[in-house]
C-alpha cells in the first residue's frame, strides 16, 4: 500500500490539540468575553453568557486553566474574591483568530453567493 495517504491529524497533531484547547460551545465564548473585559468575576462570566448552565461554566474554565488559557487569581478578602483572566498565549492567538472570523466571513459569503 505504497500509495496510502496518512493523515498527519491522526497521530499527536498540534493543530488538533489547539482546536480540542479552544472548541466547544462555551470556550471561545468565555475567551472572547476575557479578551474584551480583562479580569473578570465568575458571576460577570456567567451573566455575560446567558444560558450556561453554572457546572458548565465552571468545567470550561478549569479545562481553560488546565491548558493555560486561563489565570485564576484568588484575593483573600471576606468573602474571597476570584477573577479571571486570558494569559500570554491567548493573547498571542487573538490576532489569529481575528483572520480566523475573516475567513469564517469569507466562507459565509461564498457559500450564500453559490445559493
Amino acid at each position: 500500500m505504497a500509495n496510502e495517504h496518512i493523515c498527519p491529524c491522526t497521530v499527536g497533531c498540534p493543530l488538533q490539540k489547539a482546536m480540542n484547547a479552544i472548541g466547544g460551545r462555551w470556550k471561545m465564548p468565555i475567551l472572547c468575553s476575557l479578551s474584551n473585559d480583562g479580569a473578570t468575576r465568575y458571576n460577570d462570566i456567567k451573566r455575560k453568557m446567558g444560558s450556561i448552565s453554572n457546572t458548565m461554566l465552571a468545567k470550561s474554565l478549569k479545562e481553560l486553566e488546565e491548558d493555560g488559557l486561563v489565570k485564576r487569581t484568588e484575593y483573600m478578602e471576606v468573602p474571597i474574591r476570584v477573577e479571571y483572566e486570558i494569559t500570554d498565549s491567548v493573547r498571542s492567538l487573538i490576532p489569529i483568530l481575528t483572520e480566523l472570523a475573516v475567513w469564517g466571513n469569507n466562507l459565509k459569503n461564498h457559500n450564500t453567493e453559490s445559493v
